[in-house]
């Protein structure tokens, strides 16, 4: 059957507040920027022309309101986000650091995100869509780490390709075991992994980022793996081969959502090629394509409303 979406993503819609100068009290000034991971990959989706839907909840709040628009101006599907009157929309501030790496502050106990029960998830959604994508963020808490795992069933039940990005964020977890167990539980259901260099070190234990991956095919067998490495690029692992293409040089100002523009990216590249017969022609052009858009997205500031068009991306392959 036709399917209505190509892409639902499950799981946490916040307000990044990135550091943005100072006043002339020399306070520090944030700008509110939409963010949350799942929705920040769907968004570059939409740049390249998919047809996209969001399931979760944000405050019945003004930054929830905020974010509502926000996906709704962009054409993101919004009947699947929920607003909670009890609980305000989760808040992340951003310190970024003068290498343009970071850390953050969350506001998030709860956050109207971990709020998303199993009865509030339109399951009809996901059953319209060819691909699925979560991250373990929502996988933090109850009621919405239940609300996850059913999804993901009711995901698996209707044939959608099951993408995973574990998204490790240390502070949203009670212990750093339980993060591992989180991630460990999404390696046994998704096709299409994307994890990061920090990341595989982390759930492998080793070094070696080949050995890391190597160890997780072994014991989950996941036919598709993409490894990003910052601004050294990105790798993919399909069936015995191993792929590499280099990262752009841009003159990057934030990093955040460039794995998740990356992310998006390389969904499109599957969606496109299908996940049975990828060549190492094919994979190249998917890792290029994504390096370019994750580079692009690290000149500006926030998410969502950030995302690379198709034909920058394509100007900055070309340059």
């Amino acid at each position: 059957m036709d399917k209505l979406y190509d892409v639902t993503a499950l799981g946490e819609m916040l307000i990044d507040f990135t550091m943005n100068g100072q006043s002339e009290q020399g306070n520090n000034l944030f700008e509110a920027c939409p963010g949350g991971a799942p929705c920040n990959v769907l968004a570059m989706l939409n740049k390249l022309g998919r047809k996209t839907a969001f399931i979760g909840k944000v405050g019945e709040d003004q930054f929830g309101r905020l974010l509502k628009s926000t996906i709704e101006d962009l054409g993101i599907e919004a009947k699947g986000l929920i607003l909670d009157k009890e609980i305000p929309t989760t808040l992340a501030f951003v310190h970024t650091f003068p290498d343009g790496d970071r850390e953050f502050s969350f506001y998030r106990k709860p956050g109207a995100d971990m709020m998303l029960t199993e009865d509030d998830v339109d399951f009809e959604i996901i059953r319209q869509s060819k691909v699925f994508h979560f991250g373990t963020l929502s996988m933090t808490d109850e009621p919405v780490k239940s609300a996850t795992k059913k999804a993901l069933k009711a995901a698996k039940e209707a044939g959608c390709l099951i993408t995973f990005d574990p998204n490790l964020r240390p502070p949203l977890w009670r212990s750093l075991d339980e993060a591992k167990e989180q991630m460990e539980y999404g390696f046994q259901y998704c096709d299409v992994l994307k994890i990061s260099d920090n990341e595989i070190q982390f759930i492998s234990g080793k070094e070696d980022y080949d050995e890391g991956i190597h160890y997780l095919q072994e014991k989950y067998q996941i036919p598709l793996i993409f490894l990003t490495m910052g601004k050294d690029g990105s790798r993919a692992y399909y069936k015995d081969m191993r792929v590499e293409r280099k990262g752009f040089t841009v003159k990057a100002i934030e990093t955040t959502g460039a794995g998740d523009t990356f992310c998006g990216c390389a969904i499109n590249g599957v969606l496109s090629h299908g996940i049975d017969n990828l060549t190492e022609d094919i994979l190249g052009d998917i890792l290029t394509y994504a390096n370019g858009g994750a580079a692009l997205i690290t000149m500006k500031k926030g998410a969502i409303r950030s995302m690379p068009n198709p034909e920058d991306i394509t100007k900055l392959l070309e340059g």
